[in-house]
């Protein structure tokens, strides 16, 4: 490559390195790997400062259920009713017992009367506010309405008036005074039972400084594994965050470069070919999308990584990209879980199983109501790793939260893959999904050249057959070769009876050939012109770009040698060449060489008059060298290897087409029936 080709590629590099660099968590991480169950294989380890013991999240669920199923009522004490009620009994005319009246009346309020509905249930208690404080109390202390008058004789007698107390408390109905004076409030009780449960508090003990937390060889029980958990939740959330600040960064930077430097190698080890095309910038532009979700997630609440729908990363890519650039691009994608995230190693597991899943399934299940079925079987294969991981671990504990966030992030990515069709656009990239439907024959396009050029429509057939079978020679895109094939000469359109193979079959036996009568150089003109034509006629039924390179580069800058040899055989000048040469460009991709081969090889192979493997051999070989020999493999990306694969596979396809088959005899029955 050109030293500016090589900054236009790697520029783009650094700037996701910095991008990467910046997005990355700024706490340091506890440098220990230990499990429940495992052993420490580490030094033995003291405590270097204090920290409390946090309770895990199967305690703190069993405190707050606890917690909000134990409801305390809350009341409003009112001053007003008392008051009121003691007015009225002081104006009653209870002769010398109306102090000891109204004494037992004041009790009986000042504890509290409620309304018989509202009567606190248990042996609990509950909040009283009087005063603008909020008092607990026995819930036995409050008394309902009915209750209260009926306990007003007992406080009497209390007070010192032994005899005719009910007679008195009857005659002057001090009774009915007593009124609810406690006013059930809902609103208030709660948001106090839910600030009870938030209350709660989520440590359980504490370590000191200097105490030994695990031993060298130590089996980690659960126990140990809490405190563990503990050491490294505050050395996270204080110790790392307090070291030097330019150390972090610089690890950050150090790990953004190595991810960077995975990604350009494995599309190095894919093919030079990807940096050719925008493929090379959507790959990257994939990469730094879900790589920069997993860093920011992790940086700002990590709990969220259950909801990320990461194997939308491995749709993305298998849009566009071959199968065997997907995997480590993908993989390289989540390798930001295994860094920075504290269950890094098991989401690693989990979404990569989905990613291979989806993967597979995106190839058959992207249309309609299909795409509901692979989010199905996504969240299938997810929650089964999942299962797996947590029974593997020792505790067994399976949370439903965890199941719901996966399931959620499997939908994610069925909602937003249609975002693939903007990336088509901005990219400039032509999707497998339309690709199917170029490939499908019945379409409009060609359906008009089977009409109007049969034998053109029948060549690129056998072009395209025998394309399929080159491409899976070499790993090259099998389905994009046959869109190339099918549409490489549609430019034969605007005049088939200008090419053999529908002379042939539209002309009526008197009818005069086309080039009968045209000089070598206006015939070479009119076959040449069918690249061009092509070229326009993609472009006005919207073809992709990638179908009109190929219709481009079928040709690339060969000669047109047959017209070139009558030229010459005429006394024409050499200097003419030009008039004969296609205009190209030579193809540049794998794909564009196996359609020239293929659609060279395809047609000459109908003058075969020799049908044994050495004629084969020796005929593919010929037309190969000739490419050659024109420059037309110099800008191309495929190596003589891969030549050489590419050959016998053609070789291969040119003897099943020319297979023998058995000559039946004719029978005498057959003699007679054909006579008749």
């Amino acid at each position: 490559m050109k030293l500016r080709v090589r900054l236009n590629k790697l520029l783009p590099l650094l700037g996701v390195a910095a991008l990467l660099a910046a997005a990355a968590p700024r706490a340091a991480k506890l440098g220990y790997d230990y499990k429940k169950g495992g052993t420490w294989n580490y030094e033995t380890l003291y405590a270097p400062f204090d920290f409390p013991i946090l309770k895990t999240s199967e305690e703190m669920m069993e405190e707050m259920d606890k917690a909000s199923g134990v409801r305390v009522p809350y009341y409003r004490y009112s001053d007003e009713a008392t008051r009121s009620a003691i007015h009225k009994a002081a104006s009653l005319d209870l002769g010398e017992y109306g102090p000891a009246v109204l004494q037992a009346l004041g009790v009986i309020m000042e504890r509290g009367v409620v309304s018989d509905d509202s009567v606190p249930e248990g042996n609990g208690v509950i909040y009283i506010q009087k005063d603008k404080r909020a008092v607990k109390v026995p819930a036995a202390e409050v008394s309902g309405l009915s209750a209260a008058r009926e306990s007003l004789l007992s406080e009497v007698r209390k007070a010192g008036v032994l005899q005719a107390a009910d007679s008195l408390l009857q005659a002057s109905s001090v009774a009915q005074l007593i009124v609810p004076n406690l006013e059930y409030d809902e609103q208030i009780t709660d948001a106090v039972n839910d600030e009870n449960v938030r209350s709660i508090s989520p440590t359980e003990g504490f370590v000191s400084a200097g105490q030994l937390i695990v031993s060298k060889g130590e089996i980690i029980t659960a126990d140990i594994a809490r405190i563990l958990d503990s050491y490294k939740r505050e050395y996270e959330a204080s110790v790392g965050r307090s070291g030097p600040v330019y150390l972090n960064l610089l690890g950050n930077i150090l790990v953004a470069l190595i991810l960077v430097v995975l990604l350009a190698l494995s599309i190095l080890f894919s093919g030079k070919s990807f940096f050719e095309d925008t493929r090379y910038f959507y790959i990257v532009f994939v990469f730094t999308l879900f790589a920069g979700l997993i860093m920011l997630m992790v940086r700002f609440n990590e709990n969220l990584l259950y909801l990320a729908p990461l194997t939308l990363c491995a749709m993305f890519l298998q849009a566009f990209v071959r199968a065997r650039v997907i995997v480590p691009v993908y993989i390289i994608s989540l390798l930001p879980l295994l860094v920075y995230a504290d269950q890094g190693a098991p989401l690693f597991v989990i979404f990569l199983t989905g990613g291979m899943v989806s993967i597979y399934g995106s190839r058959h299940l992207v249309q309609g109501w299909k795409q509901f079925l692979l989010a199905l079987l996504n969240f299938s294969s997810m929650a089964l790793v999942y299962i797996a991981l947590r029974l593997t671990g020792g505790d067994g504990g399976i949370f439903l939260n965890d199941l719901l966030r996966l399931l959620v992030a499997a939908l994610l990515a069925v909602f937003m893959y249609p975002l693939i069709y903007l990336f088509e656009k901005i990219f400039n990239l032509v999707s497998n999904s339309r690709l199917a439907e170029l490939a499908d024959t019945s379409n409009r396009v060609l359906r008009e050249l089977e009409q109007k050029a049969p034998g053109t429509f029948q060549h690129s057939l056998q072009v395209m057959n025998m394309a399929d079978a080159a491409a899976r020679a070499i790993d090259a895109n099998p389905l994009l070769l046959r869109v190339g094939a099918l549409y490489h000469d549609i430019g034969k359109l605007n005049n088939p009876m200008c090419f053999i193979e529908n002379e042939s079959l539209l002309n009526k036996p008197d009818d005069q050939k086309y080039h009968s009568g045209l000089s070598p150089e206006q015939s070479a003109e009119d076959i040449i012109k069918h690249v061009s034509d092509g070229v326009e006629a993609a472009r006005s039924h919207r073809l992709p770009a990638v179908v009109v390179d190929f219709i481009r580069t079928h040709h690339g800058t060969t000669l047109t040698g047959y017209f070139w040899g009558k030229h010459l055989s005429a006394g024409g000048s050499p200097e003419d060449r030009s008039r004969f040469v296609y205009p190209g460009p030579a193809p540049t991709t794998k794909e564009q060489i196996i359609l020239m081969l293929c659609d060279s090889i395809e047609a000459a192979s109908r003058t075969l008059t020799e049908h044994t493997p050495e004629a084969y051999s020796a005929f593919v070989e010929k037309i190969v060298k000739g490419k050659m020999d024109q420059g037309q493999f110099n800008d191309a990306d495929i190596s003589i290897k891969e030549l050489n694969l590419l050959k016998e596979a053609i070789k291969n396809y040119i003897a099943q087409m020319h297979h023998g088959r058995v000559a039946y005899p004719h029978t005498k029955r057959n003699i007679l029936t054909s006579k008749k």
